[in-house]
């Protein structure tokens, strides 16, 4: 994968989740959908989903920092 799609996946995923945790838009979602009873267990996927976008957005970071150091 390369490092940009890698930084955007990390960024577009993290704030997702930062969204579905931190604000009623996933109650509101899934109050339409028929399915609020499910809600009692996001948290236990949210939140680590957040921590894996935010992982994954530092790893691309990080890796675009190496590259171009290298670049240099």
């Amino acid at each position: 994968m390369k490092d940009r799609t890698l930084l955007k996946t990390g960024i577009v995923g993290s704030v997702i989740a930062a969204i579905c945790c931190f604000t009623p838009a996933l109650v509101i979602l899934f109050a339409f959908a028929g399915v609020s009873a499910w809600l009692a267990f996001a948290d236990y996927v949210l939140f680590p989903l957040l921590f894996l976008f935010v992982g994954i957005t530092a790893y691309a970071l990080l890796l675009r920092h190496r590259h171009k150091k290298a670049a240099c």
